[in-house]
């Protein structure tokens, strides 16, 4: 595997690379570019895994007060470049970053990678009747 570089500045994103992959996923099917740079540009970290040709092959963002609670969401690594530890990478990145150091609530929601979450050290809910949610259709957008 060629060495990945990870990147943390906005104006590095290759947000038609990034909306071309999240569209494919579950959680996000057919998002656009604007949905894709409105959620980039509201969040406290963007971040990017590279090919040092510049291509970009991950992406995640994380939403937080900077304080105590951060959400990650958007993990996303092109089907080509798995199971090489780019994700893991990505998420070490993520937690240990220095803006996000006073953070003591992370939290994350997954359908089908539990396992690898867990070797970054998160675990089920351990109190999950206390949360709640509001859940509205996903707005069509242009």
């Amino acid at each position: 595997m060629e060495e990945i570089i990870i990147k943390d500045r906005i104006d590095e994103i290759d947000f038609e690379k990034v909306t071309e992959m999240l569209s494919e996923t579950d959680w996000s099917p057919g998002i656009k570019i604007d949905e894709v740079k409105n959620g980039a540009y509201n969040s406290s970290l963007v971040v990017g895994a590279f090919l040092p040709d510049g291509t970009q092959v991950g992406y995640a963002r994380v939403v937080s007060d900077k304080t105590r609670f951060a959400y990650i969401l958007d993990v996303y690594i092109h089907e080509n470049y798995r199971k090489n530890g780019i994700g893991q990478k990505i998420m070490e990145y993520i937690l240990s970053h220095e803006e996000l150091k006073d953070v003591y609530k992370w939290m994350l929601n997954t359908d089908d990678a539990h396992g690898f979450y867990r070797k970054v050290g998160f675990e089920h809910l351990s109190r999950p009747h206390d949360w709640m949610e509001i859940i509205h259709q996903r707005p069509e957008r242009l």
